[in-house]
């Protein structure tokens, strides 16, 4: 690959990154069966391309796919694993059926989960760690200042947050430096733009977006008659239901025009979108790619390319309107946990 890779900082108090991180779930779970030696040759790709940041669960099949992070670092090449960041999203409680029992945000809990996630990474370290959704029993407070005890004792090097609302962002941050905020944001999820970047932006925390393609939805390749497996999240997101699915791959036929003119894929322009929303919205915005596969990841790169002035940025938004997408973008009981919806 001959992208050249630009960096970004995450936020006031973090980490320099790649502009693009490599969201690593669909390796190992929720849509569908994955390809284990593609899914580590694709990181080592990443890698070489200058993507620094690596982010996973520890809950993605159970570990699953912390260890398979572990195994592609290990393989690669000295000077590129250590570049590597992890970003590590801990908390959601499991069962052996795969179902989900809520979250542990407890301090005890904080430090029993990053005690696994060394293991399984086979690091001494993780460079942000987070709770993935707010546990509705323990302040955050405690919980962001169990992950601080960890900062202060290595294991640990950056403070993140995930999916919370504008009041829970002040308050983790007034409890220890936040470096970013993961949260979804993409042409069709917009939500955060009214309180919950606004917020980011004042208190110099980043935002890692993932869900930029809406789980392929608007990735220009999704089909109307796919069949999407037992095991894939899609087969129960609302947006991929019924009418709402025709519904928002009108809205990405439209965007197909716009790319179309620039002469780039429907992928790389909606990814061009979410990255050039740091710059218009005065804060640091990198968006996480989901690519499972080496093709998708180069696709995905070649979004850095693609340059977008005020006609094209109109033009998109013309197509895809804000709030135009169908349906929610996850379940209902799911929705329920996301203290950014509140």
């Amino acid at each position: 690959m001959t992208t050249t890779m630009q960096t970004r900082t995450l936020g006031s108090t973090g980490p320099q990154v790649s502009a693009l991180g490599l969201g690593c779930m669909g390796m190992s779970a929720l849509y569908g069966d994955a390809d284990r030696a593609e899914s580590i040759a694709t990181i080592h790709t990443a890698l070489e391309a200058g993507v620094t940041l690596l982010d996973t669960g520890d809950f993605y099949a159970m570990g699953h796919n912390e260890l398979l992070i572990g195994e592609a670092l290990r393989a690669a090449p000295a000077a590129r694993r250590e570049q590597a960041l992890t970003s590590v999203k801990f908390g959601a409680l499991r069962d052996p059926d795969g179902g989900w029992s809520g979250y542990d945000g407890r301090p005890a809990a904080v430090r029993n989960f990053a005690a696994y996630s060394l293991q399984r990474l086979g690091t001494d370290h993780i460079d942000v760690y987070r709770i993935a959704r707010v546990d509705p029993d323990v302040p955050i407070e405690e919980t962001v200042g169990a992950i601080a005890e960890l900062v202060e004792k290595g294991y640990v090097r950056h403070i993140g947050l995930s999916e919370v609302g504008a009041e829970t962002i002040r308050r983790a941050a007034a409890t220890a430096p936040i470096a970013d905020l993961q949260i979804e944001y993409s042409l069709i999820s917009r939500g955060i733009e009214e309180e919950i970047l606004p917020t980011t932006r004042e208190l110099g925390i980043a935002v890692t977006a993932y869900g930029v393609l809406s789980r392929g939805l608007i990735s220009g390749h999704f089909a109307r008659d796919r069949r999407l497996a037992a095991n894939d999240f899609r087969a129960f997101s609302p947006r991929f239901q019924g009418d709402n699915l025709q519904r928002n791959l009108d809205l990405v036929e439209a965007l197909r025009k716009v790319a179309e003119q620039k002469g780039v894929s429907v992928a790389q322009i909606a990814i061009a979108w979410v990255l050039s929303q740091g710059p218009r919205h005065d804060t640091t915005v990198v968006p996480l790619v989901g690519a499972r596969r080496r093709d998708r990841l180069a696709e995905a790169l070649g979004a850095l390319e693609v340059t977008l002035d005020v006609a094209d940025l109109a033009a998109i938004e013309d197509a895809v309107p804000a709030d135009a997408a169908a349906g929610d973008r996850y379940p209902a009981a799911q929705m329920a946990h996301l203290d950014s919806e509140r």
